[in-house]
């Protein structure tokens, strides 16, 4: 990916400008990075996508010196809600295609998006799946305690859909705001199962259990990138995006269990 357009020069000892000049770019040739001012740039993405994306921004800083790429993760909703409001983002990443719309609808997405990922869900248990669940229709049972995304989060979303597919109603104790929260109690113990991306439940390690369903196909979620349209580094952000959807941000993804757009 090319960074050349967003280079400045710096201007050498008086008598050796060429020379200096041809070193410079020499140098930067030969690194495939150029040094720039500082500039930060924003970047607001969904709770699931946490852990490629912190490893996602550090590589795009390597490659691109005198950049901070500032991260700011929540469900995708309340993403589009702090945009809205005018909180100072760059670029968006959105875990469904939905609340993407919000902001391109209201015109506050630049060009248009483009997904990079798919994702579907997997139920999550405490290790040891002390409730004994192995399918979503165990996941009805009034004994089970039960978390899923609320219905404007886009796994919670994906959860109704599942439900409205399957005919099985979920009554659970607890509809939280973003996946790493439903997360975060079945991994405490507050819950015996909940429902997350097969992403979560990778990176999750050995705190939870995961149970693929076939169910979950009825339900995928695509995440698209955009930048925002108020945005004072459309350009940079345009590199992100490129960066996210190019050959290492493809790498990154599948790695954690992501499938392709």
């Amino acid at each position: 990916m090319a960074v050349a357009a967003l280079t400045t020069a710096c201007a050498g000892p008086a008598g050796a400008g060429a020379s200096a000049s041809a070193s410079a770019a020499a140098s930067a040739a030969s690194t495939g990075a150029a040094s720039r001012a500082p500039e930060t740039l924003t970047v607001f993405a969904a709770a699931s996508l946490k852990k490629t994306f912190t490893e996602l921004a550090t590589e795009f800083e390597a490659a691109n010196p005198g950049v901070t790429v500032a991260l700011n993760f929540a469900g995708s909703a309340d993403l589009v809600t702090q945009i809205t409001e005018g909180a100072p983002a760059d670029v968006f990443a959105s875990a469904d295609t939905k609340n993407m719309a919000k902001l391109t609808d209201a015109g506050l997405v630049a060009d248009a998006p483009t997904v990079f990922a798919t994702n579907t869900l997997e139920i999550a248990v405490p290790p040891g799946n002390p409730a004994g669940v192995t399918s979503f229709a165990d996941l009805a049972n009034p004994a089970t305690k039960v978390v899923i995304c609320a219905a404007q989060v886009p796994c919670g979303t994906a959860t109704t859909t599942i439900e409205k597919a399957t005919g099985v109603t979920l009554t659970p104790v607890s509809e939280e705001n973003a996946v790493t929260d439903v997360l975060g109690k079945v991994s405490s113990g507050e819950a015996d199962a909940g429902l997350v991306y097969v992403t979560d439940i990778a990176g999750a390690g050995t705190s939870v259990l995961g149970i693929p369903f076939p169910e979950s196909g009825s339900a995928v979620n695509s995440y698209p990138i955009g930048v925002v349209a108020t945005s004072p580094h459309r350009d940079l952000g345009t590199l992100f995006a490129d960066f996210v959807t190019g050959p290492t941000g493809q790498k990154v993804l599948a790695a954690t269990g992501f499938g392709t757009p």
